[in-house]
């Protein structure tokens, strides 16, 4: 589902300063002058154009300026700057090749060997086992490599590197990328790496800050055994214990067939709308100690009503620490100088505005109301607001989950049980049995506490983490279907680390493109389990399941990025405040392109996504990996999956819509989707 919160948010941290400018200080209030003054850097720009020629002039350029907006007092006099800028570009480019590799392997080693630190660090918050304890939290939240980039600053290996690679912007990456070599992109990824001198202190916080704020979402559960109808009836399992969201989502969404199945959706839904506004009992989240009826909101212990204590607004205090410790950085990153944007331009390499349009375009589609006359019909009743979860396009064969389920916990009673079969599973995908076991060896699995998620190495030959739930009695269907999303992931990470021929250009251009091979995998759970589809009608099924959980997510995403931005213009908001903007921005998105779909006003569904809790501006991702599956999607149909796979994915991490060029001959768009959605409505009737 994710890949690890803390690198994904530091990731996007992108910046280049500007020469002779003053730069607003982490408060935002006060100004701090530019140590090496602009008459100091066309002096020497100059002197290395004059004595290197005309053929280095851009590099000279870019690499004096760069320097000169890192530098400070206390690395050195102006006349320290001046050497250093002499006796270390490299004109050379056989030498600036030797320079990249050694750099390159260096930076692979630092950042593979702390990373493998970061993971056992975290392992008691992460893993099931004893309860999490305070001292877990402190070295789980702590990252020792939060002063790295200073060391590399004091030890003049930070102004090195930018000395010698440029930055280049998202537009010049654009404009120029389609004609570079492998080895302009790598050098162009070089160049990405030190725009910015965040102060150690601030990574720690934000570190910390994460981590907690994870910790919070993965340990959020509901006992389902304990809710109770108006009637006094338990509808559900007297163990089953849910995760909020996903977990509740996903018992949602297996409910539209089976006994008292309206019944229960509703009840969930009831669920998450106390979530939401926090008016849940304090006392049944993560306990099973009280009997709750969240229609009418009470709680009852030995059959007597007790009082309800609500959650003090934490989910959103938990946000407000996150948007702070994002907002603590703005002052140190110009180029992108607020989260939004470099979580957009600088980590996803799409500008935000563009990725607004292109969800607002979707959700506001004539197709929108014609596949959701389709679903209501198929339900034979109008829609609910929790309809946005529709899970009638997936087809199963006709096998009840419960079914599927009794297979699934055989054939997986434990972690070890799914990563013994790992390899079978490239292998029935298509990858030749040698290169399965390579893959499959790189990668282990790992008793998630929380829903899930696939965390990859940071170094070649090193194994990526499948963390994943499974109950006392094996791996059930849900949790099987997540597992094999969360194995896509890995197996992403696998070969992008790997088998892509620069270190600088291993993984993807933004983590969309490894959710749209987590869905690529996750849509063949059923062909895994030895149980082909074989309806004519597949095809047009899955393109509607696509463009519903396009529809559902896409709008969960406005408002995630509409919470964002009131948080930008209501820095000093409270909890509570942030409560009430979230509820409306919600609200509002609904109103304006789901009311009238669905049913319903003011209704405030689309804020129950953990993610916008516990990984800032992450969600997205999810949109943008559906568009791009269903691209890849149509790619890949005819032709053998692994070959294709590796074909498009050991491109690496260019940006998105050279890679998409490059993978299936076109941008992102969601007119593919869109056509075939229509397609197969017409097809259907």
């Amino acid at each position: 589902m994710r890949k690890l919160i803390i690198f994904m948010a530091m990731a996007t941290i992108l910046a280049v300063s500007s020469c002779g400018k003053k730069q607003p200080s982490a408060t935002g209030t006060e100004t701090v002058k530019t140590f090496i003054e602009q008459p100091t850097v066309e002096k020497i720009t100059k002197a290395l154009t004059d004595s290197l020629g005309e053929a280095s002039v851009f590099r000279i350029e870019r690499g004096v300026k760069q320097v000169a907006a890192l530098w400070r007092e206390s690395d050195g006099t102006s006349a320290d700057f001046e050497k250093f800028c002499k006796d270390n570009f490299v004109a050379d480019d056989a030498a600036l090749e030797t320079l990249y590799k050694k750099l390159e392997r260096n930076f692979e080693i630092f950042r593979g060997y702390f990373h493998k630190m970061d993971v056992l660090l975290k392992e008691p918050i992460q893993i099931t086992g004893p309860e999490i304890e305070p001292v877990d939290m402190m070295f789980g939240s702590y990252d020792a490599s939060a002063h790295l980039d200073d060391d590399f600053f004091n030890n003049k290996i930070a102004f090195l590197t930018a000395l010698n690679f440029p930055f280049y912007s998202l537009k010049e990456k654009t404009d120029k990328g389609a004609t570079w070599s492998r080895r302009d992109w790598a050098y162009a990824r070089m160049g990405d790496r030190f725009t910015t001198r965040i102060p150690a202190d601030i990574i720690l916080k934000a570190s910390q800050t994460l981590t907690e704020a994870d910790a919070y979402i993965s340990d959020y559960n509901i006992f389902m055994g304990k809710l109770q109808n108006p009637e006094g009836k338990f509808l559900f399992p007297a163990d089953m214990k849910l995760l909020s969201h996903w977990n509740l989502r996903d018992e949602l969404k297996s409910n539209y067939t089976g006994e008292n199945g309206l019944e229960k959706q509703k009840m969930i839904y009831s669920v998450m709308k106390h979530i939401i506004d926090q008016s849940i009992p304090q006392q049944v989240i993560n306990k099973n100690e009280y009997v709750w009826n969240p229609l009418i909101n009470k709680i009852y212990k030995d059959g007597k009503e007790a009082a309800v204590t609500p959650e003090p607004d934490t989910r959103y205090s938990v946000l407000l620490d996150n948007f702070h410790v994002m907002k603590s950085i703005d002052a140190y990153s110009p180029n992108f100088p607020t989260f939004i944007s470099r979580a957009f331009e600088g980590g996803m390499e799409i500008p935000q505005e563009d990725v607004e349009r292109l969800f607002t375009q979707f959700v506001s589609s004539p197709q929108v109301k014609e596949v959701a006359a389709y679903i209501s019909k198929q339900l034979g009743r109008p829609l609910e607001p929790f309809d946005i979860w529709y899970n009638g396009f997936k087809s199963r064969g006709g096998v009840p989950e419960e079914q599927l389920t009794a297979m699934t916990s055989k054939k997986y009673p434990n972690p070890k049980a799914f990563e013994a079969d790992m390899m079978n599973i490239l292998v029935k995908l298509g990858w030749e049995k040698e290169k399965a076991n390579s893959i499959a060896s790189l990668i282990t699995v790992d008793p998630a506490r929380g829903s899930g998620h696939a965390w990859g190495a940071e170094m070649r030959n090193d194994v990526a983490r499948l963390r994943t739930r499974i109950g006392e009695n094996g791996m059930d269907y849900k949790g099987y279907n997540i597992a094999v999303h969360e194995f896509g992931h890995n197996v992403e990470q696998t070969v992008t680390m790997n088998d892509v021929d620069y270190y600088m250009l291993q993984g993807v251009p933004n983590t969309a493109f490894t959710e749209a091979v987590a869905f690529l995998f996750q849509k063949r759970d059923l062909e895994l389990l030895g149980m082909p589809n074989a309806d004519p009608n597949k095809d047009y099924m899955m393109a509607l399941d696509n463009f519903w959980s396009c529809y559902e997510i896409m709008g969960v995403s406005l408002v995630d990025m509409k919470v964002w931005k009131w948080m930008y213009e209501n820095p000093e908001a409270t909890p509570a405040q942030l409560k009430d903007a979230v509820i409306s921005a919600a609200k509002e998105v609904w109103n304006q392109y789901y009311a009238g779909i669905m049913g319903g006003k003011d209704e405030p569904i689309l804020a129950i996504y953990s993610h916008m809790i516990d990984n800032p501006l992450y969600l997205s991702n999810y949109p943008m990996g559906h568009l791009i599956e269903f691209q890849v999607e149509q790619q890949v149909k005819g032709k053998p999956l692994a070959a294709e796979f590796d074909r498009m994915y050991t491109q690496g991490r260019l940006i998105p819509q050279q890679w998409m060029k490059g993978a299936v001959g076109s941008e992102i768009s969601i007119e593919p989707t869109l056509n075939a959605a229509a397609e197969a409505l017409k097809a259907l009737k």
